[in-house]
């Protein structure tokens, strides 16, 4: 399979952890209970791990010379391949979390596919990275039925959060062509199967405390897989990159 799908897949992958970890680190001295903080922090820390093994296998694919900290530190919005639902501002805590549940749904249902991936290097990153993200899973999804079957100001907080969020599920319950070509070489999730079992999650939550699930969304027209992204990904950028594009050559 020609790299021009396998290293984009890899950025969608790579770049959504990074840009979600990079959100959950922005809570740090900012969450409600210092114990959530801790739990935000090691989510964030898991995520922004994934994320060096997903894109120092771009870079490797890439070779030109660039490794995962230039992926990660010099590359320009447009060159950014994540998902547009990460890029979204905190918000409140319900968005957040809300946020958090809707990405790991995806996630957990991409690892899965990905561990049976006939690339072995994809396999075993999907492996390592499937036991955190199962974790990271049940918990947002059990802050969603906490939210969401809370108190009256927890629940309307939710019933704000989900439709200030849905139409940038889109691109979890669609994939693109590459995608497709990939899956049909067995290297990638097959885009159908992962947006079924996404969609099925969600529900399952939703429905365990009531929370109105809104139509399934067709359209949208950004796309954060082909670097169109919401005006909220260079703000981020500016923040996560400066200093390393500040002092390039600096040392630790």
């Amino acid at each position: 399979m020609h790299n021009d799908d396998l290293i984009p897949y890899l950025l969608l992958l790579g770049d959504s952890a990074l840009i979600q970890g990079q959100r959950l680190c922005q809570w740090c001295g900012h969450a409600p209970a210092l114990e959530e903080e801790l739990a935000l922090m090691n989510v964030g820390l898991d995520l922004i791990g994934q994320a060096r093994n997903w894109l120092e296998y771009a870079a490797e694919l890439l070779d030109d010379g660039r490794d995962a900290d230039a992926l990660a530190f010099r590359r320009d919005e447009r060159a950014f391949h994540n998902l547009l639902l990460v890029e979204q501002p905190n918000g409140d805590f319900a968005v957040t979390m809300t946020k958090q549940f809707l990405y790991d749904a995806w996630h957990l249902a991409m690892l899965q596919g990905l561990c049976a991936s006939s690339d072995p290097c994809i396999a075993g990153i999907a492996a390592k990275a499937l036991k955190e993200v199962t974790y990271h899973l049940r918990r947002s999804g059990e802050w969603v039925q906490r939210l969401g079957g809370g108190t009256d100001e927890s629940r309307r907080r939710m019933l704000a959060a989900i439709p200030a969020l849905w139409r940038f599920t889109v691109e979890l319950s669609q994939g693109s062509e590459s995608e497709t070509r990939l899956a049909a070489a067995g290297i990638a999730a097959d885009p159908g199967q992962v947006g079924q079992a996404w969609l099925a999650q969600v529900s399952a939550i939703f429905a365990s405390v009531e929370l109105p699930q809104p139509k399934p969304a067709s359209h949208f027209y950004l796309s954060g897989r082909k670097g169109l992204h919401t005006e909220h990904l260079g703000l981020l950028l500016a923040e996560m990159q400066f200093l390393p594009r500040a002092y390039p050559d600096a040392t630790w």
